[in-house]
């Protein structure tokens, strides 16, 4: 896989059934590795060892419903309160970051709320606070830290 622009991770990876697997620390199971999900689990690690986001708020892959259509959200990080706080949106490193993909995890913030919105393809990451109660979009100079 290609080297990111994040931190390097220990990742677990196994060959099996002629595909190559890697761990997820989130879902505790191996998953298909694909070029999205080695961003995924890169960004991961980025949150939990450089921004001290709790490794049990995490939840990857998980369903959400936008105008009766099932959907799947990349990460989403809950507070304390179990609130959301952050939403990301995780992309193959070939594509382009573009208002495609802006537009989707913004729809997707829609149903959930999350306070950030963030968008990924390993080389290059935005993220947004959200105010919520004017849709107005603020892209902040980094990540926030947990806290």
């Amino acid at each position: 896989m290609n080297k990111l622009n994040l931190p390097a991770i220990s990742a677990k990876l196994k060959k099996e059934s002629g595909k190559v697997w890697i761990f997820d620390i989130i879902r505790k199971k191996f998953v298909v590795l694909t070029p999205e999900e080695w961003v995924r689990q890169h960004f991961i690690g980025y949150l939990i060892t450089e921004l001290d986001y709790p490794r049990s708020l995490f939840r990857v892959e998980s369903g959400l419903q936008f105008n009766k259509v099932s959907k799947r959200s990349d990460i989403l990080v809950y507070d304390r309160e179990g609130k959301p706080w952050m939403l990301v949106e995780c992309k193959s490193p070939t594509i382009r970051l573009n208002q495609k993909a802006f537009n989707q995890v913004s729809v997707y913030n829609m149903s959930i709320g999350a306070r950030f919105v963030a968008v990924t393809n390993g080389m290059v990451h935005y993220c947004c606070e959200a105010n919520q109660s004017d849709s107005a979009i603020n892209f902040l100079t980094s990540f926030p830290k947990f806290s």
